[in-house]
């Protein structure tokens, strides 16, 4: 099964693939993947992956599979591997990550946006988690009122307006989330593994902090980070946190775009 994806700008141009965090959608990243495709001269590719978005649900949600659903889709696209860089965030980055380390043919650089390898503790998710499971589906009949559901957990109204990007209505009028919720419950521990690997990515690697986020550590900078990519660099956003992308736009598209420029 093919991950559903949108293909922005000129074809023959350099190609840069998006994949978003836990659940998100490649429409979080849409703001700056337009510029990169109109103002920087790319070809985005913004991915949504398994279980989230409009790509397929399955019970199985592991970055090994993750990383395999996005090789099968750069070879759907036939991507030039000596010009592609894959930029992940959050999740996203750990499944960049595991891309980059078992297929490393497969593209030229990689930009990871707030994440380490190392295990991250999924017990940050429990509030998310829980404020999702309030909202009964079968009975709201708002936007408004699944809001009201999510509130009591979830107080911060980003996180809020967020998640209810995977709210959408059927056919018959009644919500149904975009998400694989149950599943990805289920493999929420998953989502916190370890990136390891025996050999380590040696082409060109750019790691994107928030200066506010602790997502990368300075131990992560020392030891995690180029244990398995010796040749990267950590860059830090000031006054940003985990989701950068969106608190600090100019920043962000300013650095992906010098680093893709690099190719």
């Amino acid at each position: 099964m093919m991950l559903h994806y949108l293909d922005q700008g000129d074809p023959a141009a350099t190609p840069l693939v998006i994949l978003h965090g836990l659940f998100g959608t490649l429409d979080n990243w849409q703001t700056l993947a337009r510029r990169w495709a109109d103002e920087a001269g790319l070809r985005v590719v913004s991915a949504d992956l398994r279980n989230h978005g409009r790509s397929f649900h399955a019970p199985e949600h592991s970055y090994a599979l993750m990383a395999q659903d996005v090789a099968d889709l750069l070879d759907h696209l036939a991507l030039d591997p000596a010009r592609l860089t894959v930029l992940g965030h959050s999740m996203g980055g750990k499944v960049a990550m595991t891309l980059a380390l078992a297929y490393p043919q497969r593209l030229a650089q990689l930009v990871v946006v707030d994440i380490a390898p190392r295990f991250s503790n999924m017990e940050h998710q429990e509030d998310i988690v829980a404020g999702l499971q309030a909202v009964n589906l079968d009975t709201i009949q708002s936007r408004q009122q699944a809001e009201a559901a999510l509130l009591p957990h979830i107080p911060q109204v980003g996180v809020r307006q967020f998640l209810l990007k995977n709210l959408y209505r059927r056919e018959d009028n009644s919500f149904a989330w975009r998400i694989n919720l149950p599943g990805l419950v289920a493999r929420l521990a998953d989502v916190g593994e370890e990136i390891t690997s025996a050999q380590p990515f040696l082409k060109p690697t750019l790691f994107v902090r928030g200066g506010k986020s602790d997502y990368i550590t300075a131990d992560d900078k020392l030891h995690s980070i180029p244990a398995l990519f010796p040749n990267s660099q950590v860059v830090t956003v000031p006054d940003a946190g985990h989701w950068l992308h969106a608190e600090k736009p100019e920043e962000v598209f300013g650095l992906v775009k010098n680093f893709v420029g690099q190719l």
